[in-house]
């Protein structure tokens, strides 16, 4: 009477790593595009709250258009707090001038209108 061995060959073993190792290579560069989306997404919104903050304290102060706040005529009245891009904070812009991220990522830009890039 012959025993049957329980447990996987070798090739089962080698067939389930290469389909683990097929859906990785598809899965993971789609996370990393999903999460530099989303960066983007949020430095923009951040762009356009900082500029937001910047023309509604204009308006208050009736500051003429090349004036520039100080961090603390903005934070805490017009924005709760200072907001960063990858850990950096952003530069106080003057009144006319567009926020600017401060990492000089592609993408990270106020477009004209006060929309975001879709690029």
């Amino acid at each position: 009477m012959m025993m049957k061995r329980k447990g996987f060959t070798l090739v089962e073993i080698m067939i389930v790593v290469a389909i683990i190792g097929l859906l990785a290579a598809i899965a993971i560069p789609n996370f990393i595009r999903a999460r530099e989306t989303a960066e983007r997404n949020a430095c923009i919104a951040n762009l356009r709250q900082i500029q937001g903050a910047v023309q509604v304290w204009a308006i208050d102060s009736g500051s003429a258009s090349p004036t520039t706040p100080e961090m603390g005529d903005v934070v805490p009245n017009y924005i709760r707090a200072w907001p960063a891009c990858r850990g950096v904070a952003y530069v106080v812009p003057s009144v006319s001038a567009d926020p600017v991220c401060p990492n000089s990522l592609t993408g990270h830009t106020l477009v004209a209108g006060g929309g975001g890039s879709t690029t």
